[in-house]
């Protein structure tokens, strides 16, 4: 049996949760989910103990898999409607920036003109100095696939480590040409 996903995911009294078939809609103080689960693996919210619990139709391996992953978006879920999840991104380079400009952020990152990115809705971007960018949002999945979408346009790159990077990334450098004499 799946070690995540025997365990039941505890819902706080804040969150309203509503599964219908195989459809879990969840909505809390940061937003409202929704996700589509497939018969593999059966939901039952249990509104008394505010607990969700899955279990899953099968042993093949695809059941053994999705019943651990299943559970998995669900406590994310939970905790993106309740806390939010958030990605910053770090702007290195001599010149390069970013400003918000009503629902786009622009980046002037080198090239000959500047990249504008629609904000996709749910998401609340932030750039508190022009060399950082604070993504936040209920849906995990959704902010760091846009924080990957922002870093794409830039990759930092190894000599000196210029371009976009997340938070906490480090940069595995290269040591430039010598000559020998």
């Amino acid at each position: 049996m799946s070690r995540i996903g025997k365990q039941p995911v505890v819902v706080d009294a804040a969150i309203k949760v509503d599964l219908k078939g195989g459809t879990l809609n969840v909505q809390g103080p940061k937003g409202k989910l929704s996700q589509t689960f497939r018969e593999e693996v059966s939901i039952a919210w249990d509104e008394a103990a505010k607990q969700i619990q899955v279990t899953r139709n099968g042993e093949t391996p695809f059941h053994r898999a999705y019943h651990g992953t299943s559970r998995a978006l669900i406590a994310n879920m939970i905790k993106g409607v309740k806390d939010g999840f958030s990605r910053n991104l770090d702007i290195v380079g001599v010149g390069y920036n970013a400003k918000l400009q009503g629902k786009k952020i622009i980046l002037a990152i080198g090239f000959c003109h500047p990249v504008e990115i629609p904000i996709p809705e749910g998401l609340e971007v932030e750039c508190p100095k022009p060399v950082r960018i604070e993504i936040k949002g209920a849906d995990k999945q959704l902010v760091g696939e846009f924080a990957a979408q922002i870093r794409r346009i830039r990759k930092p790159e190894p000599y000196k480590g210029k371009g976009i990077k997340y938070e906490n990334e480090h940069i595995i450098r290269k040591a430039g040409k010598s000559f020998g004499a």
